[in-house]
Formats: structure tokens, C-alpha cells, sequence
């Protein structure tokens, strides 16, 4: 999707520089902006996301419990 946006002198001049030397697309660049942006300010798709990893590995096998159960017992805190 193409979108037109303002952008202050000096971001776009940092841009630019970083478009030259990192050898990419200014819509590259601007994407993987945007994308991290996002991804920071959306703890809920984070949430979400880790949650379904849980889930999907389904419960912990006993012998994994108790060994992680033992080695907490005797570690120190």
C-alpha cells in the first residue's frame, strides 16, 4: 500500500544517510520503522502471541517439572 507523509527535515535527512549506507529502499527502511514501532506499542499482540506458544506446546512433561523443581530447590535465590 502506498501512503503519503510528512516527515521533519531531519528524520528524513538521518533516512537517507541510513538508505545509502545500509544499501536499502527508503520504503524498507520506513516499513521496518513503522513495523518496530508497532510491535513496542501493541503489548497485547505480544501477549497474544506468547500465549499461543504456550498453549500450542500443550502441559509440561512431569520429568521436566520435577527436574526444573530440583534445580530450583538448590539453587540459591
Amino acid at each position: 500500500m502506498k501512503t503519503a507523509v510528512s516527515v521533519p527535515d531531519d528524520v528524513f535527512e538521518r533516512v537517507e544517510r541510513l538508505v545509502r549506507r545500509a544499501g536499502r529502499s527508503r520504503s524498507e527502511v520506513y516499513s521496518a520503522a513503522l513495523r518496530e514501532y508497532v510491535a513496542r506499542h501493541s503489548p497485547d499482540e505480544v501477549t497474544d502471541a506468547l500465549n499461543a506458544v504456550v498453549e500450542a506446546a500443550g502441559e509440561p512433561d512431569p520429568f521436566v517439572l520435577a527436574a526444573g523443581e530440583q534445580v530450583l530447590q538448590s539453587d540459591e535465590w
